[in-house]
C-alpha cells in the first residue's frame, strides 16, 4: 500500500452509512413537509368528509404515476414520494452495506446482509 493511501476500512464505511441515512430521510423530509405546505395551501379550507371512503386512487400507489404527479407538484404525491424515499433509505442503505463488506471481503456478512435485504424485498413485495 502506498504512504497516504487508506484501507477501505470499517470506520469509512459507518460514516458513508450514516451519511447516506441522515442525508435520506433529510431528504424525504424535505420531499413530505413541501407537499404538506403545498396541500395545505390548496385544501386546508376544506372540510372533510367523513361519511364517503374510497381506498387510495391508483396514482397513489403506481411508482410511475406518484413520479409523474409530484413532478406536476400536486402535493400528495409529493409527500407520498417523500415517504417512498424514507422506505428507500434503510434498503439503499443495506445495499451499500453488502458492497462494503464485498469490498472488505467479510463473505459472512455479505450473505447474512443479503439474506436481510431478500426478507426486506420479499416482505415489501408479497
Amino acid at each position: 500500500m502506498k504512504p497516504g493511501k487508506t484501507k477501505f476500512g470499517d470506520k469509512k464505511l459507518e460514516i458513508w452509512m450514516g451519511n447516506m441515512l441522515r442525508y435520506g430521510v433529510l431528504i424525504s423530509g424535505l420531499f413530505v413537509l413541501t407537499g404538506a405546505v403545498i396541500y395545505l395551501v390548496q385544501h386546508g379550507s376544506e372540510k372533510p368528509v367523513y361519511q364517503l371512503f374510497s381506498g387510495e386512487p391508483l396514482r397513489f400507489t403506481n411508482l410511475k404515476l406518484i413520479i409523474e404527479n409530484a413532478w406536476r407538484g400536486q402535493a400528495r404525491s409529493i409527500i407520498q414520494l417523500g415517504l417512498l424515499l424514507l422506505i428507500a433509505t434503510p434498503i439503499a442503505r443495506i445495499i451499500f452495506s453488502i458492497v462494503g463488506f464485498l469490498m472488505e471481503k467479510d463473505y459472512l456478512y455479505v450473505i447474512i446482509t443479503t439474506t436481510v435485504l431478500a426478507i426486506i424485498i420479499a416482505s415489501l413485495l408479497l
